[in-house]
């Protein structure tokens, strides 16, 4: 008779699992929510990178802070400071590494992408 319960029991725990995830559901990665939504798309200074600069960096670099020897408040002043600064290297230091920007900690890897992007795609202002 338990034998009869549980083998009843176990059947339908079986039946009640349902065959919801299809192969998409499976194989299509979640969203980043990343400041390019297409990743093929031509990024720019002003659509992608400067959010993320203004929200991780302005703080620090701009007139009358800690790092104003090294504003970040322009497209030039970035622009410079990714060719000529070493920008790319230190937002992609890991956090405890000396140099690493911003001090607070490493930004997320969603982030340094945009940045990295920008650059692979000519540095554009627009």
């Amino acid at each position: 008779m338990k034998k009869l319960i549980a083998l009843t029991l176990l059947m339908a725990a079986f039946a009640s699992c349902s065959d919801s995830d299809t192969y998409q559901d499976i194989e299509t990665p979640p969203t980043t929510g990343t400041p390019n939504p297409d990743p093929v798309a031509a990024s720019s200074y002003t659509k992608n990178a400067k959010s993320i600069i203004d929200a991780n960096c302005i703080g620090c670099h701009q007139s009358g802070r800690s790092a104003a020897f090294r504003p970040l408040t322009t497209y030039a002043e970035v622009k410079a400071a990714v060719e000529n600064g070493g920008l790319l290297n230190r937002i992609q230091l890991q956090t405890g590494q000396q140099g690493i920007m911003p001090q607070a900690g490493r930004m997320s890897q969603a982030n340094i992408d945009v940045i990295v992007k920008w650059n692979t795609d000519g540095l554009k202002e627009n």
